[in-house]
């Protein structure tokens, strides 16, 4: 039987990251998936692949709506090759995990394929095309999360589909219904969206992209209404019926009323759960709380002393850097340092055109928190670099303590919103003020102007360039 200082169940982003730490401290490393790919759902049918076909799926829309404008003629017909792109998104996808495979190679890591059981605190049962047994003084449980749904619907996996079949559809959708106006749902929205589909959102909650800022929210919503996305906030789904190659989906609107939607598609985005079957929990004394996440403290420390657990399956945002930042946390706790993660500083991103990003405290947080602020926000389209570019949509929001000027919130939408909110992330770890960012020199012409724009609004309602 192989003996290991530390194995972690599961390779997503979380447990491939745990586990290349946990070996460059000295620690003898297994990692062990069910599955013949390294990488979890990110990797294989999550963040890297829906990426993948919103660049494709934006180059079209550019080539067929944006290329006259820039002095480009096409001439002939410019046609939607899906197989293709499908099999593009595919080619990165196994570049990535391939890169795991290197990876894991390269610092020593064992790496079993099957499913990994407790039979106690300290064995782990691995059952793949053998079954195995590995001894263990430490557990990393990295299981990560499925799809959720809703009682009372069918996913068939043809018509009522998950983001993991919209992944690799074999036809555009005459008409997408989305039922969930989350990060998910938007982005493969927008997906078929480009590729010719009608898009019909439908979300329980009053807005779209409820637990975000109302700011953004309401922003993204003009734009997509601007794409003719057709949204329905407030629509609480009773039944999805599919009839031949058709779906029905039937729900009441905020005033009670009965509303119908027929589509050839319907993709469930309602969030994602926990994920741990199979993994025989209880037998090594670990806890697992009624909504299915296993419970952890502080240090990311089961019930059981010697193993922990990180990523989707225990609380907070289902993002896979917040997982990678809970491996490194772990690896370096296992080795006796002193790691920290600040929670509220963790950006969460939807990768829609224009994309939206978010870090800190939003507008309502603070009300409800009773903390006074003060407010500045500049609109992208009075930027150089976004009229150059033509991505004319969106702002960039900072707010600030109303006494200090410590940044405490910062939020937009705007093209590149997903790499420029790594500034703020920067900004805030070190308890900038908003007059700190804005005495900062930005290069010009560049979309990240719009922070220190906000930035000075935020400072003494000083914005240069509105």
């Amino acid at each position: 039987m192989n003996s290991y200082d530390v194995a972690v169940i599961g390779s997503g982003p979380g447990g491939y990251v745990a586990a290349i730490r946990c070996a460059q401290l000295g620690m003898k490393t297994a990692i062990i998936e069910k599955y013949s790919t390294l990488g979890g759902t990110c990797l294989n049918v999550g963040c890297i692949p829906s990426k993948a076909l919103l660049d494709s799926s934006h180059h079209y829309e550019d080539a067929i709506k944006h290329f006259e404008e820039h002095g480009i003629d096409i001439s002939g017909e410019v046609k939607v090759n899906l197989e293709k792109m499908i099999a593009r998104k595919q080619s990165v996808v196994d570049q990535t995990t391939g890169g795991i495979d290197f990876l894991m190679k390269k610092n020593k890591i064992d790496v079993y394929e099957g499913l990994g059981s407790f039979k106690d605190a300290t064995h782990i049962l691995i059952k793949g095309e053998k079954e195995e047994e590995i001894e263990v003084k430490n557990t990393i449980i990295a299981t990560g999360s499925k799809p959720s749904s809703l009682p009372f619907i069918n996913i068939d996996k043809e018509r009522v589909i998950t983001s993991t079949e919209a992944l690799k559809l074999k036809e555009v959708p005459k008409h997408l219904i989305v039922i969930g106006g989350g990060v998910i749902g938007l982005e493969l929205g927008q997906v078929y969206k480009r590729l010719g589909a009608e898009v019909s959102v439908v979300e329980y909650a009053d807005r779209i992209l409820p637990t975000m800022d109302a700011g953004v929210s309401k922003e993204l919503n003009k734009v997509l209404k601007k794409q003719k996305f057709k949204i329905n906030a407030s629509h609480k789904v009773k039944s999805v019926e599919r009839v031949g190659d058709d779906v029905i989906v039937k729900a009441d609107n905020k005033k009670g009323e009965e509303v119908e939607f027929k589509g050839d598609y319907c993709l469930v985005s309602v969030g994602r759960r926990p994920y741990t079957d199979g993994l025989n929990a209880e037998a090594a004394g670990v806890k697992i709380n009624d909504r299915g996440q296993v419970e952890v403290n502080d240090h990311l420390q089961t019930s059981a002393s010697n193993i922990y657990a990180i990523g989707d399956v225990i609380k907070g945002a289902m993002l896979a850097h917040k997982a990678e930042e809970e491996g490194v946390f772990v690896a370096e706790t296992l080795a006796g340092q002193k790691p920290h993660i600040d929670y509220n500083l963790i950006p969460g991103v939807v990768y829609t055109w224009p994309e939206v990003a978010a870090v800190g405290k939003t507008e309502e947080q603070l009300k409800e928190a009773g903390v006074e602020y003060k407010v500045g926000q500049f609109p992208m389209r009075a930027l150089g670099r976004s009229r150059a570019s033509m991505d004319l949509d969106g702002f960039v929001k900072v707010l600030a303590d109303k006494t200090t000027d410590e940044i405490l919130g910062v939020h937009m939408v705007g093209a590149r919103a997903a790499d420029m909110i790594a500034e703020a992330v920067v900004a805030m770890e070190y308890r900038a003020s908003a007059e700190d960012v804005s005495r900062m020199s930005h290069a010009h012409p560049t979309f990240t102007e719009a922070i220190k724009e906000a930035a000075l609004a935020a400072t003494d309602d000083r914005a240069l360039h509105v």
